[in-house]
């Protein structure tokens, strides 16, 4: 039995095994983070790699409601987000086809990568993220992208409850606030059911 369990990076580390999910890399959200070019070139040699070795890669974007669609939640949240108190003075970020919603054109997904819209935190809720790794018969995935504290951690956790490994590629991973980010990677390692590895660990482990 103890033979048959995956333990380490390089156990799950194969396309037949793992996805590469490339977070809300978005024009409009790199901007915000002070280090956006260089989690952006992190993500892209992770990617890169990645397309060589032939894993499965899948791309999430994060998606606003236009005003008439969004409810009391996304309405709280957007006001929370933009720090308003006045309904009036929201603005959504990112309607579909502006250009804070798209993909930093240096990670351009191609044809056969998938582009799931979301208007989540977690990759996996209210997308068929699961269903695609089910079918394809993978029990773990590698995340990167931006931002750590507010949808890779709750990616992960959701990744973990159902029955997914998941790899958190630390210096692929983009925040917004610091400090929360080192408390979510810090929590992810005390859970312990998750693999936490570097851009330059994920690299060596895809070429295998």
């Amino acid at each position: 039995m103890a033979e048959k369990m995956g333990k380490t990076l390089q156990d799950f580390c194969r396309p037949d095994r793992m996805a590469l999910v490339v977070y809300d890399m978005q024009v409009g959200i790199l901007h915000q983070l002070k280090d956006g070019a260089a989690v952006t070139e992190k993500v892209k040699t992770v990617l890169d790699a990645a397309r060589r070795a032939g894993f499965p890669v899948i791309f999430l974007r994060h998606l606003s409601m236009p005003k008439p669609l969004m409810g009391r939640f996304q309405m709280r949240q957007a006001m929370a987000w933009q720090r308003t108190d006045d309904p009036e003075a929201v603005h959504p970020w990112f309607l579909r086809d502006t250009p804070g919603f798209a993909i930093a054109p240096e990670l351009a997904p191609g044809p056969d990568e998938a582009i799931l819209d979301k208007i989540t935190f977690s990759a996996f809720e209210g997308t068929p993220l699961a269903i695609i790794l089910r079918d394809l018969g993978l029990t773990s995935f590698a995340i990167c992208g931006v931002a750590t504290e507010i949808g890779i951690d709750p990616t992960v956790r959701q990744g973990c409850d159902l029955g997914l490994v998941p790899v958190v590629i630390r210096d692929a991973c983009g925040a917004g606030h610091v400090d929360a980010a080192e408390r979510a990677l810090d929590n992810i390692a005390f859970m312990g059911d998750a693999i936490l590895c570097s851009a330059e660990e994920m690299v060596a482990a895809m070429r295998q």
